[in-house]
């Protein structure tokens, strides 16, 4: 647990899995920190994967670039993710995956909160954008990331 003293930090994370449930599944996950106006994206390839473990894979990469604990604002469009952490959904799949959400959450103070998808949630839009844009190009893109973070 954290202190009252602890970074605030917001994270917006997103899933994204092309052909979800097909034979050949491309997915992605991206994750958007921000912490007093300054902002940073990260992403990663997944491969064969399916939307909800690009999910929960969202969440992980957010909360294990923080490098001290922190009170941290997650907003996610998962309801499974996010029902899931709050101890509403029970775990029935994706366990290895479960195991490393609670290792990476583990040292901070979260609020976990829910976004509808594609409803104009500017943060949840970009996010949603890079983790799309990594599932296509099969690669994470740097620079495209940064454009996408900063387009206006």
């Amino acid at each position: 647990m954290t202190n009252d003293a602890a970074k605030e930090v917001t994270i917006v994370c997103d899933g994204s899995s092309l052909g979800n449930g097909g034979r050949t599944p491309r997915a992605a996950a991206a994750a958007i920190l921000e912490y007093r106006g300054s902002r940073k994206i990260l992403g990663e390839y997944l491969g064969a994967a399916t939307n909800q473990q690009a999910e929960i894979i969202a969440a992980c990469l957010g909360l294990e670039a923080l490098k001290q604990p922190c009170r941290v604002r997650l907003i996610s469009d998962s309801q499974y993710v996010v029902k899931t952490m709050k101890g509403l959904f029970r775990r029935k799949a994706n366990a290895e995956l479960w195991a490393r959400l609670d290792r990476a959450a583990g040292p901070h103070s979260i609020r976990w909160e829910w976004t509808r998808g594609h409803a104009g949630h500017d943060l949840q839009e970009r996010c949603d954008s890079a983790a799309r844009s990594i599932a296509e190009s099969g690669c994470v893109d740097p620079a495209n990331l940064e454009s996408i973070l900063h387009a206006s």
